[in-house]
């Protein structure tokens, strides 16, 4: 697979994954799918590797022979406990610059989040980030991550061609979908091993500390610290 220099790239707009690239939620997610588990008679090992996957797609995965009004109930009892339970959430290094940066700019960046609206709107406001003008949640696309529609979306709503967009994500579904909707790719080490993740990034870093984004006339360039 070629990598892209994105050092070397002008970028017309970032769109950034949301939890685990810009906010820590891992205590809120790890208690809620926990306590949601239990009540449906789960056990942990179901799961797998679910991070940044959509809640339904999960659901999917861990009751695979449940009907629907049993998968609608958990759906619906994991998204109420996600959004009442915002304790620990927090901005991850890196985030809060990166977004007032490229907010100065008018549609530099969006946020493209597995999240519905309700706990998007939950988690940036908890974390006490900005919130930019486009933010694409998993309610407003047919399907979610690793599909590349949520990217494709992203891009779409900021009126811009997906191939000069830079996707930044912790996740593996995450950078599946970003690569598959032809954006470039960042990918940051804070919930997934970078081997994990080299082989879908053009680029692996820390987290969002490591690199500053400038905006230029001709666009988002991305510099490392």
């Amino acid at each position: 697979m070629s990598h892209r220099d994105i050092f070397s790239e002008v970028f017309d707009a970032v769109l950034f994954d949301m939890d685990g690239t810009l906010i820590s939620s891992v205590g809120a997610v790890e208690r809620s799918w926990a306590t949601a588990a239990s009540e449906f008679g789960v056990g942990r090992e179901a799961f797998g590797d679910f991070h940044g996957m959509p809640a339904n797609q999960v659901i999917e995965r861990i009751l695979p022979d449940a009907d629907a009004a049993t998968r609608l109930a958990m759906f619906e009892r994991v998204l109420h406990l996600e959004v009442t339970d915002t304790e620990g959430v927090e901005q991850l290094p890196g985030a809060r610059e990166a977004l007032e940066t490229l907010n100065a700019g008018e549609r530099r960046c969006a946020i493209v989040t597995s999240c519905t609206w309700d706990l998007a709107e939950a988690r940036i406001g908890a974390a006490g980030l900005q919130q930019p003008r486009v933010v694409v949640t998993v309610d407003q696309v047919t399907r979610g991550k690793p599909d590349p529609a949520p990217y494709l979306l992203g891009a779409e709503r900021l009126e811009l061609d997906p191939s000069r967009c830079l996707v930044v994500e912790d996740a593996t579904a995450g950078l599946t979908s970003g690569r598959a909707a032809g954006c470039a790719t960042l990918a940051v080490t804070t919930s997934s091993p970078r081997a994990d993740l080299e082989p879908l990034s053009d680029t692996v870093i820390d987290d969002l500390g490591a690199v500053r984004f400038e905006l230029t006339e001709a666009g988002v360039r991305v510099h490392r610290r």
